[in-house]
């Protein structure tokens, strides 16, 4: 069963994705610096790759009309190498050709150099007759003039350049990076660097979702860490609205009496969403602060890892105009038991175990505490566990590995 009053996660990301829209801005830049950004049109191709029939490999280029017959003898008419000019083939004889060199006209195929015996008046006998296209990569085998090649919202990868450079580009129109401003609330919230005293801890948050919007390609903006009162989340609101396309807070957005984040977004804008079924990070909030989309993460370590990735993430690729969908998982076994079912969705640490021929087996990180940060440099990725579910070991649990996730 689920709890009572808290929305669904798969129903919050609906949600979310449903109000998420295309926000960054784009620019034109040199390939070497397009690297990770997301393409903000699609590339097109102007002229077919390889645009012309190249050999496969080193041979010899002869007309399969030529070559019938047991081992038939063709004199050798010319060379071509790679970067020569398209030539024409006299009938009746072979071209000596290497790879990537333009077929001459009036050829059909290349003859492998191993499959030839050189004879020694220059002419050269071959040891078969070959087929029709053998070894040759016709003009547009890899890409066809006027297709889409990358689709607008490519995360661009090395290759991608390579592919882009390959159509005689030398820019891109890429998004440039969202910028996100960070708040950390919270009185007991220490910069680190700085002497703590009696009942303070530092700053992790702050870092652990630098890292996250770096990963992303994203820039984060620092607005600082805010005395728990409501003047002073007011103020820092408004500064980050001021210079950011979204704003992420951590820590107060609970109900208690030093919690000021929920009356803080209310008096600058509005809540959507407050409150979800999901183990940590059941405090989550979202909203707007005027024109700028707002996330109000629990203080927790692990509940603003878990939040951000589940929740957050895929809204920001969506306002940064990256393709692609919440990621769904993929089923592991579980090496462990839960007994009582939570009326939660849980999101559990754990690292896979390999085990020949056998799915993956998830093992689990002891201390599932939402403050416990040293479970997730331990874990290498999340087990899911519905709400209302008891798990047994060796079940099947969707898993969400950080490698793909961060």
């Amino acid at each position: 069963m689920a709890a009572v009053n808290l929305m669904p996660v798969e129903t919050a990301i609906e949600q979310l994705l449903e109000v998420a829209a295309l926000r960054a801005r784009s620019r034109r830049v040199s390939l070497e610096d397009a690297l990770g950004r997301a393409l903000a049109e699609p590339l097109l191709a102007e002229f077919s790759v390889p645009g012309f029939d190249n050999s496969a490999m080193d041979g010899y280029a002869v007309n399969t009309a030529d070559c019938l017959g047991a081992e038939a003898v063709l004199p050798v008419s010319m060379t071509i190498a790679a970067g020569h000019p398209i030539r024409v083939l006299p009938r009746g004889s072979a071209a000596r050709i290497f790879t990537g060199a333009p077929v001459p006209q009036g050829a059909d195929a290349v003859v492998m150099q191993e499959s030839v015996i050189r004879e020694k008046d220059g002419r050269v006998r071959l040891l078969r007759s070959p087929i029709t296209g053998e070894n040759l990569r016709r003009a547009g085998h890899d890409i066809a003039a006027g297709t889409e090649v990358l689709p607008a919202g490519k995360l661009l990868s090395a290759q991608d350049l390579g592919l882009a450079a390959s159509l005689g580009r030398t820019s891109l129109c890429i998004r440039e990076p969202l910028r996100v401003a960070i708040i950390n609330t919270g009185d007991e919230v220490v910069a680190p660097g700085q002497p703590l005293r009696s009942g303070q801890i530092y700053d992790s948050n702050g870092f652990t979702l630098v890292g996250l919007l770096k990963n992303l390609g994203m820039e984060p903006i620092r607005v600082g860490i805010v005395a728990d009162s409501l003047p002073a989340t007011v103020h820092a609101l408004q500064q980050a609205v001021a210079q950011a396309d979204c704003v992420i807070s951590t820590g107060g957005v609970s109900v208690g009496e030093a919690d000021f984040v929920k009356d803080a977004v209310e008096q600058l804008g509005r809540l959507s969403l407050w409150k979800l079924a999901i183990k940590p990070g059941k405090p989550f909030s979202f909203g707007w602060l005027g024109e700028v989309p707002f996330f109000g993460l629990p203080g927790n370590p692990v509940a603003v890892f878990v939040t951000f990735l589940v929740l957050v993430k895929p809204f920001l690729l969506k306002m940064q105009g990256i393709q692609g969908s919440p990621q769904t998982g993929y089923p592991v076994r579980a090496g462990f038991r839960v007994e009582e079912p939570g009326t939660r969705q849980e999101y559990l640490r754990v690292r896979l175990e390999a085990r020949e021929g056998e799915v993956p087996v998830a093992v689990l990180y002891p201390d599932q505490s939402s403050s416990v940060l040293t479970s997730l440099s331990w874990a290498e990725g999340l087990a899911i566990v519905p709400a209302g579910k008891v798990v047994r070991p060796g079940e099947l649990l969707s898993y969400l590995p950080f490698r793909g996730l961060l």
